[in-house]
């Protein structure tokens, strides 16, 4: 069996230094229009009437739902971890995807 790297479904993602520092948010604002979903992360403080929009993420009305869909999966993953005694080691099926 030959060692095919050149998977058509496969997505090479760059990540650049400033965008892996990460910017800090305290809170989440989601709203929507017909076809995209907006959500805006922002950066409160206390005792300040008004909070800045650090960055905000425009996604498009599919995408969402695969997230929720994901995130299910993830709470069933660790739901499925918790009931393993703390003293066994975690086999995590090898067909589970996040």
């Amino acid at each position: 069996m030959s060692n095919n790297n050149n998977n058509p479904n496969e997505i090479k993602i760059e990540l650049s230094p400033d965008v892996a520092r990460g910017i800090y948010s305290n809170l989440a604002v989601i709203s929507h229009g017909a076809n995209e979903f907006f959500i805006d992360f922002i950066t409160m403080a206390p005792n300040m009437p008004q909070a800045k929009v650090q960055s905000r993420i425009i996604m498009y009305k599919v995408s969402p739902v695969r997230l929720r869909s994901r995130a299910r999966r993830r709470k069933a993953f660790q739901k499925m971890l918790r009931v393993l005694p703390s003293s066994c080691q975690y086999i995590i099926p090898l067909n589970f995807t996040l």
